[in-house]
């Protein structure tokens, strides 16, 4: 029998009724004008996406697993903060972790796929930064509201706790760590300690890092973009960011990262960083946080596996193995393995 916090709630019976009950009395209480009709578009293991049809136009309840449960929360939080490039709930709910959006318009990939010259990352890079200098200085809310903490002093702790999963790790399975890497990666913890020490004497703060960052989780709008999809977010170093930003966008331009397409794109990124640092303190940040955002990567997979039953896991088994064989892959500059 799966453990209470494994069971994905809108699996339960009643549970969709009581959702559509819930979405009802906030549109009431918004004075949106339900016209009852409803759909599911999205179902993850982790996360359900309902789609509600009001007389001024779809609204959108999301729910995610007791793991992620934060996410409106900090939704409110960050939109209270930064209202013009957040999506800013209608309504939340604390306690089951339910929310009511507005519709965000189109995605950053949709608007990039149909050809639209009027967006881009040229855009979308320098306002994530400023939004993390904004939010550097109110670490303690951010962790308050339920941010994972994966600050450099967490990490090595972290790494030492995540190795003793065993299943999750998949230790000699196709899809897993072989012996001799899952050996490496328990001798890691020293030098992740000491790569966590140097980054953190760099002076560039530790703040929101969006674990997730793509231009699928990316609404433009009205001409503003707008962030969503906090739910994997953390209090962390701002550059770990670039680990699945730049992988992401090298995806959908079809090239490799190390393509002066992306070497632009990362540079203008760490161009708003300069008030901080020279750029060449901001290279040695960069080539410290990519390894370590790698491991952040696996850490957030981890919570999210371990907290859905075993057999939801499927299609995202290899998640926690690969992001580890990419932090040990690209580690080994700083040790001799």
């Amino acid at each position: 029998m799966n453990q209470p916090d494994l069971i994905i709630p809108w699996s339960l019976p009643g549970w969709m009724e009581e959702a559509r009950e819930w979405i009802a009395g906030r549109l009431e209480a918004l004075g949106l004008e339900f016209t009852g009709k409803i759909d599911q578009p999205h179902v993850r293991p982790w996360s359900t996406i309902l789609r509600a049809e009001t007389k001024t136009g779809m609204v959108f309840f999301k729910a995610g697993i007791p793991a992620l449960a934060h996410e409106p929360g900090l939704m409110a939080l960050l939109s209270r903060w930064r209202p013009d490039c957040i999506l800013v709930p209608l309504a939340i709910d604390l306690e089951r972790g339910w929310m009511l959006m507005p519709d965000g318009g189109h995605t950053l990939r949709a608007r990039l796929q149909e050809g639209d010259k009027s967006v881009s990352w040229d855009q979308v890079l320098p306002l994530y930064a400023g939004l993390q200098q904004y939010t550097a200085s109110r670490l303690p809310e951010l962790l308050g509201a339920g941010a994972f903490d994966r600050r450099l002093v967490t990490l090595p702790g972290l790494l030492d706790a995540l190795v003793t999963d065993l299943p999750l790790l998949c230790i000699g399975l196709e899809d897993g760590l072989s012996t001799a890497q899952y050996e490496e990666l328990t001798r890691l913890g020293p030098v992740a300690g000491q790569m966590c020490s140097r980054l953190a004497e760099l002076p560039i703060p530790e703040t929101l890092h969006h674990d997730d960052f793509h231009d699928g989780n990316i609404f433009v709008r009205d001409g503003r973009y707008l962030l969503f999809d906090w739910a994997e977010s953390c209090a962390a170093h701002p550059f770990f960011t670039l680990v699945v930003g730049l992988r992401s966008i090298a995806y959908r331009m079809g090239v490799e990262e190390d393509n002066p397409k992306i070497a632009r794109l990362r540079d203008l990124y760490l161009d708003y960083w300069r008030g901080y640092a020279s750029p060449e303190v901001l290279a040695e940040a960069l080539a410290l946080a990519l390894p370590l955002g790698m491991l952040c990567r696996a850490l957030t997979w981890h919570r999210v596996l371990s907290s859905i039953p075993e057999e939801a896991r499927a299609g995202n088994i290899d998640a926690v193995p690969g992001w580890l064989q990419g932090f040990l892959e690209t580690a080994r500059s700083f040790y001799s393995g």
